[in-house]
């Protein structure tokens, strides 16, 4: 089945496929940032991301000289910010150590930081054409229904055993159009829901539409119960100035700016409130209003956020030197935010 299999994607592909940017080019620096960019990301999300940071950055030794803020605030709103740190230390080990050329090696490209078994095949197969299969979830779908496997996904076992049936369906005479095939295909045809098997190239075959268990295809391991947040942020402004402080350490959101945070167990009244300001900042005397909530789900917590508005304050922050002043217009022109406090600065725009 392997040649039909490989073959029946092409041709599908040839017909079907979306004129992207990244598509029509061997150079791996371009291929590396939509790579990563669409990882966790829709193409329709990710695409005006891709286009911004090449414009920002067209080379990989003018994105190695950035600053990590830089890269940041460009990448504000396409979560997961890890992804935008790792992709500065690439760049940089990149340049440093490898003249600025992604290798052509397995084992260099994996050490390489943020860059795992799919962004290396995709890389290796995408810019030099090696015999590399990609797996990612579209591949996961496709495999999981053409073959009729039953185990569950995120396993280690699954990995392996996927990995191996990309590597023996893969076309060696030309991987990078079949990756891109089998991808594509599993984007636009065979969905996650309500796939169109009635046009699908594969039915012949299709071990799922024949045991009708295409709804149940792939397998996933039910996850963990969302933890659930409850942050209260404090809108403390003094003439044209407003306070925020930088995120510290290796949870969500590492070195992006907030306002002054009070995380609770759960949700706090205005008194509860005042005596948590007084307990984490220090004497103040003042008002506060609820002004904006907004839930956030990420994949493994759920925030639940509340800013306040601190009217009539009066207030010094103790023993909490990292909360500084800055001019409201220049927030979001200067600092790298989480979408929740971009929201909260749309609502306070709309409604001011």
């Amino acid at each position: 089945m392997k040649i039909s299999f490989s073959k029946l994607l092409q041709k599908w592909f040839d017909q079907a496929k979306r004129e992207l940017p990244w598509r029509d080019t061997n150079d791996a620096y371009r291929i590396w940032l939509s790579e990563v960019i669409l990882q966790q990301t829709r193409v329709s999300q990710g695409l005006p991301y891709y286009l911004r940071f090449l414009s920002n950055y067209p080379t990989i030794q003018a994105f190695a000289a950035a600053s990590e803020e830089e890269i940041l605030q460009l990448w504000q709103g396409l979560g997961y910010y890890s992804r935008g740190r790792n992709m500065l230390k690439c760049a940089k080990r990149l340049v440093d150590e490898f003249d600025g050329e992604f290798p052509k090696d397995w084992k260099a490209m994996r050490s390489l930081p943020g860059i795992g078994d799919y962004t290396a095949s995709a890389i290796l197969s995408f810019a030099y054409d090696l015999p590399h299969a990609v797996v990612d979830g579209n591949v996961y779908r496709v495999l999981a229904r053409v073959y009729g496997i039953d185990m569950v996904i995120n396993t280690p076992a699954a990995t392996r055993h996927f990995k191996q049936l990309a590597q023996e369906l893969l076309d060696t005479s030309n991987p990078a159009n079949h990756n891109q095939a089998i991808m594509e295909f599993g984007a636009l045809q065979c969905t996650p829901t309500n796939p169109n098997c009635a046009i699908c190239p594969l039915q012949q075959s299709c071990i799922a539409l024949r045991t009708n268990t295409i709804d149940k295809l792939p397998v996933k391991k039910r996850p963990k119960p969302r933890r659930k947040r409850y942050f209260n942020y404090l809108v403390l402004q003094r003439n044209n100035d407003i306070f925020i402080r930088q995120r510290k350490g290796k949870g969500i959101w590492e070195n992006l700016y907030e306002f002054p945070l009070i995380e609770s167990e759960k949700p706090l009244n205005t008194n509860n409130l005042s005596k948590q300001f007084k307990q984490h900042f220090g004497p103040i005397n003042a008002s506060f209003t609820p002004d904006y909530e907004s839930k956030h789900v990420l994949s493994h917590q759920e925030i639940y956020a509340v800013f306040w508005l601190v009217d009539d304050a009066t207030f010094r922050f103790t023993g909490n030197s990292d909360i500084f002043e800055v001019g409201f217009e220049e927030l979001e022109l200067k600092y790298a935010l989480p979408v929740l406090i971009s929201r909260f600065l749309e609502h306070h725009r709309k409604n001011t």
